[in-house]
């Protein structure tokens, strides 16, 4: 598309988006009476409108019914998870049987290794993005260690090449061939926290089967964000949050996604609990656990009400506006902020992207590597009403998201940019 650096054609983009509507949806924070330029998506995405009167209804509800709840209304809470499971199985690309939201993000990493890291005295190793998040190396080093090995001889880390900013999907798949019987599991996030790269999922799941390993991925920067298609891909399992790009709320549920061919597997190792136990039977109050088909069996505990009353408001505007379209938006909105990033550079070569240029191998993020005056730069964004995300030790991370995010929001943040860097 032939972009051009002026307001009016930010303005003409957005007057011809079909998703404009979506915007007006949202709560923004105020910056001195004027809405922020909101481009922190891939931290916490906004309040829907729709999410007090979610509240309200399950308040109501619980006020009037008490513990019958659970059985009563349109939406009994006995059932919760169910309601939540068309929308999600489409945002990932998944039949609904392999898709449950239970829990947080982390617990449920956890909860899936002990199914899907089985390590033996051979093949016990972890493959891995370097400089994952935080809590994936935190959980990864706590496997391994809690299977008594030592996360130096069992996490093996994929890095960038010298010089480079992000992973080639040749040297991950060239890594987890050298491991080859050694491996065990491949855990690695769908898209890179700090870079904003968008791996091969499907090539990396190809790879660690063909090692006889498992792939698993972290979706948290991934799910809403762009396309997925987890079960045609193989992929073995995976786990996301809910309150990035889907918009759920501080905390918010994550989901999970178990392929058919495990989830259906009653002799997969897994933690038990009541509320993944045989709905039929479960309020026999029996020994012996007996699994419900499919993610639904991973379930520990009755459904966070409340917390999924929000996200299901979200998980329903995003099954009004479809994925397809969404990215489509993300795409041709990102390429238009990079556009704009990169006349800025024209001048003076102030803003190193080192998200991928490639389409294909990002999602709504770009991260901008600042150099000294990152810090100071980033101050002048927020003092200016911009709120961002600073990382670590120079990068800005700013997310359009095409939900609520628009053209003009784009051609304001480079403005600001280009004053900066006058």
């Amino acid at each position: 598309m032939n972009y051009q650096p002026t307001l009016d054609f930010a303005r003409q983009l957005d007057e011809t988006d079909p998703l404009r509507s979506y915007r007006e949806q949202f709560f923004f924070p105020k910056h001195k009476d004027e809405k922020v330029l909101y481009f922190c998506g891939n931290s916490l995405g906004l309040q829907p409108r729709g999410v007090q009167a979610a509240l309200e209804r399950e308040l109501d509800h619980w006020r009037e019914h008490a513990v019958e709840g659970h059985f009563r209304g349109e939406m009994p809470w006995m059932y919760y998870h169910r309601f939540l499971l068309p929308q999600s199985a489409r945002i990932v690309g998944a039949k609904e049987s392999e898709v449950v939201v239970m829990n947080t993000l982390t617990t449920n990493l956890h909860l899936l290794m002990v199914s899907f890291y089985r390590p033996t005295k051979k093949r016990f190793k972890i493959i891995m993005e370097a400089h994952a998040f935080p809590s994936d190396q935190y959980a990864m080093e706590s496997q391994v260690r809690f299977h008594g090995f030592l996360p130096s001889d069992a996490i093996v880390e994929v890095a960038p090449r010298a010089g480079e900013e992000t992973l080639r999907t040749e040297d991950i798949l060239a890594t987890i061939e050298e491991h080859g019987d050694e491996v065990a599991t491949v855990m690695f996030g769908g898209v890179n926290y700090y870079t904003g790269q968008f791996f091969d999922l499907k090539k990396i799941t190809e790879a660690a089967h063909r090692t006889g390993a498992v792939a698993g991925f972290d979706l948290a920067h991934a799910a809403g964000n762009l396309p997925l298609q987890l079960h045609d891909w193989g992929v073995d399992f995976a786990c996301w949050c809910s309150y990035k790009y889907l918009n759920s709320g501080p905390g918010g549920p994550s989901g999970i996604f178990v392929h058919e061919r495990h989830g259906n597997n009653a002799d997969l190792p897994r933690f038990a609990g009541w509320w993944g136990h045989d709905e039929g039977s479960r309020f026999k109050m029996e020994k012996g656990f007996i699994p419900m088909p499919g993610a639904a069996g991973w379930q520990l505990s009755n459904a966070q009400v409340l917390s999924m009353a929000a996200h299901k408001v979200s998980l329903d505007m995003f099954e009004e506006a479809g994925m397809d379209n969404l990215r489509a938006k993300a795409v041709k909105m990102t390429g238009y902020l990079e556009f704009l990033i990169e006349n800025l550079n024209r001048k003076a070569q102030r803003f190193n992207i080192i998200t991928p240029k490639d389409p294909e191998q990002r999602g709504c993020q770009l991260s901008i590597l600042t150099g000294n005056e990152g810090k100071k730069l980033f101050d002048f964004l927020t003092e200016n009403g911009v709120v961002a995300d600073w990382r670590e030790p120079n990068v800005v991370r700013v997310a359009p998201v095409p939900m609520y995010n628009s053209f003009e929001d784009c051609w304001r943040l480079a403005d600001l940019l280009g004053r900066f860097s006058n």
